[in-house]
């Protein structure tokens, strides 16, 4: 572990420690979760048209389209996955009639997608032609990345971990 990841751990756990202690906070359980209560996470994106959104994710990507739920006469909710890695799609029309107090609060509106992948280059070349939002680039923390636009609106970012 190397000395920053060293400092990291250190704050975070006087965090976490500050947080359980905390008079103001003495509401919230006093223990974190076990690794084993949290199972999946799964991002729900928030858009305007799924339809014009999947063949970024299928085509490009090789995802497969697992499951979708009608509004009207277009795609209200789509899943798709591949592999261990899932992600969600639902119409801000579809969550206004399902859940309006979610839709009023502007949820979705301010969040990308961050997906750890074995080849950073072979994703470059299979997104040729959609727009970059930053172009490649290898950071402090060694990991090669990539941030994509897909169609519809969403910032994707793609990152090669242990990259030198």
């Amino acid at each position: 572990m190397t000395r920053r990841m060293q400092q990291w751990a250190a704050m975070t756990l006087t965090g976490l420690t500050a947080l359980a202690w905390t008079p103001a906070r003495a509401t919230f359980p006093s223990t974190i979760p076990s690794a084993e209560a949290m199972k999946k996470l799964t991002p729900i994106i928030v858009v305007d048209a799924i339809e014009p959104c999947l063949p970024f994710w299928t085509d490009r990507l090789g995802f497969t389209l697992t499951n979708q739920v009608p509004e009207g006469d277009r795609i209200g909710f789509a899943m798709l996955e591949h592999g261990d890695v899932e992600v969600m799609y639902q119409t801000r029309s579809g969550i206004a009639a399902d859940v309006p107090s979610v839709a009023e609060s502007g949820a979705g509106t301010r969040s990308l997608l961050y997906i750890e992948v074995a080849d950073v280059e072979d994703v470059a070349r299979r997104l040729e032609g959609v727009e970059v939002a930053v172009p490649m680039r290898t950071t402090f923390y060694g990991a090669k990345e990539l941030f994509v636009r897909a169609p519809c609106g969403t910032v994707v970012g793609f990152a090669q971990m242990g990259v030198e």
